[in-house]
């Protein structure tokens, strides 16, 4: 009793003392409890027939019904893949490519020159994927392409990119990577800066080259870092960008390109199975979560900090 009278008085104490500080974070509190926790109740149309008119309250409990429709469709599991593999291709070509390319920035002599390399790298990110998605598909335009116009100067056949499946995944794996490069670079080279300068001169009086320092410096140094950014990677394995697929799919590359947000987005707001679309929604956010855990816990056993 005296420990709960004790916890409580801290509690005041703290809240007269730091009230200033906890009123900044009272509207963020509120955003996260308003729009992220209250629709939460949403999650009981997976499990109904739901009628616009009745609400979700309001509605017939069907139990599991709209799961076993779910994973009874064969397209519903290509889907899955087409998903899974485009994050695969993410996380083995455009995350390592960002680390690769956030020592290159790093190892540069001139500090103006990488100034102006940052800037011109991280300069996609700042435009939306709608803005970006119409640029690549006019530089991939069958007829006033610069892409195909390269092609025809070497005497080659012009390619409509954007409606052959065999190179969809390969078109958003690159343009994933020209337009998010920028932003991881810039977390790592932030990493990099608190790295004592001291150990590069150390290593330089033992004879230790470029490549040494990179290896046994420059990269122990960001590990932690790696392992952050790898497990928000991991967690969304099951997720991709709506936006980005959005703006460059089209139905002849369904078969390779339709992901689970554009697939919730048909099924959702297009066909109105709005039970489908979350019954999707939900089991996948519940596998990410599964996966966020599992590849904690294996970062923590390689001794590094994770996230959870």
């Amino acid at each position: 009793m005296k420990e709960a009278q004790g916890k409580k008085l801290g509690l005041q104490t703290s809240l007269k003392k730091h009230w200033f500080i906890y009123l900044l974070v009272l509207p963020g509190l509120l955003y996260v409890l308003l729009f992220r926790y209250v629709p939460m109740y949403g999650i009981l149309i997976a499990f109904q027939d739901y009628r616009p008119r009745r609400g979700v309250l309001g509605s017939d409990f069907v139990g599991f019904k709209h799961f076993i429709n779910l994973f009874s469709d064969p397209y519903f599991f290509k889907v899955i893949w087409n998903t899974f593999i485009i994050n695969v291709y993410g996380i083995v070509f455009g995350f390592t490519f960002t680390i690769f390319l956030a020592l290159m920035l790093n190892e540069l002599m001139s500090s103006k020159l990488k100034r102006v390399l940052q800037t011109l790298v991280y300069l996609p990110n700042f435009l939306s994927w709608i803005i970006f998605g119409g640029i690549i598909i006019l530089f991939l335009s069958p007829s006033e392409g610069l892409v195909n116009g390269i092609i025809k100067a070497f005497g080659g056949k012009e390619t409509y990119f954007l409606i052959e499946q065999d190179y969809f995944r390969t078109i958003v794996t690159v343009t994933n990577i020209i337009k998010n490069a920028g932003f991881g670079t810039i977390i790592y080279l932030a990493a990099l800066a608190s790295v004592d300068q001291q150990q590069y001169e150390s290593a330089t009086i033992d004879g230790a080259n470029r490549r040494h320092m990179m290896l046994h410096i420059t990269l122990p140094a960001i590990y932690p870092t790696i392992a952050v950014m790898l497990l928000m990677n991991l967690a969304g394995i099951f997720s991709a960008n709506f936006e980005h697929i959005y703006t460059l799919y089209n139905p002849l590359v369904y078969e390779t390109g339709d992901v689970i947000p554009t697939y919730l987005y048909r099924m959702g707001l297009e066909k109105g199975e709005y039970e489908i679309s979350t019954a999707v929604s939900l089991v996948f956010n519940i596998i990410g979560l599964i996966t966020l855990v599992i590849a904690n816990k294996i970062i923590k056993k390689m001794n590094v900090v994770g996230i959870v």
